[in-house]
């Protein structure tokens, strides 16, 4: 069992930054991979980046260059650095951990923090 805490989502104009966090219960450097997700107000759930085992990052094209996936492993936290936000980047961003469990991956998920970008 993993738990994972989101924090640090919010209100900003366009054109500002934020920076969620994803905290979790147990060493990170365990997970096969930890993520964020959006879910926008049309209800789909949009992977957005994520960071490998080897600390390796990727992102979707629509958020490419504006955001940035970090990790702190005596934390055991990841961050996403979010610049230049616009209004389509509205949505509750959830933090993802698969985990290698016996011979099956699983993920666990935060419970989302919204993060609003408005005038």
């Amino acid at each position: 069992q993993v738990q994972l805490v989101d924090t640090g989502g919010g209100l900003v104009q366009p054109g500002g930054s934020l920076r969620p966090s994803c905290t979790a219960s147990k060493s990170i450097t365990s997970f096969v991979t930890m993520g964020w997700y959006r879910r926008e107000s049309t209800n789909q759930l949009e992977w957005c980046a994520v960071i490998t085992h080897g600390g390796n990052p990727k992102y979707i094209d629509a958020v490419e260059g504006r955001f940035t996936i970090s990790r702190d492993t005596v934390k055991n936290t990841i961050y996403l650095q979010m610049n230049s936000l616009n209004p389509e980047d509205t949505a509750v961003y959830f933090c993802d951990a698969n985990v290698l469990e016996d011979v099956e991956n699983r993920d666990y998920w935060g419970q989302g923090t919204q993060v609003t970008v408005s005038s």
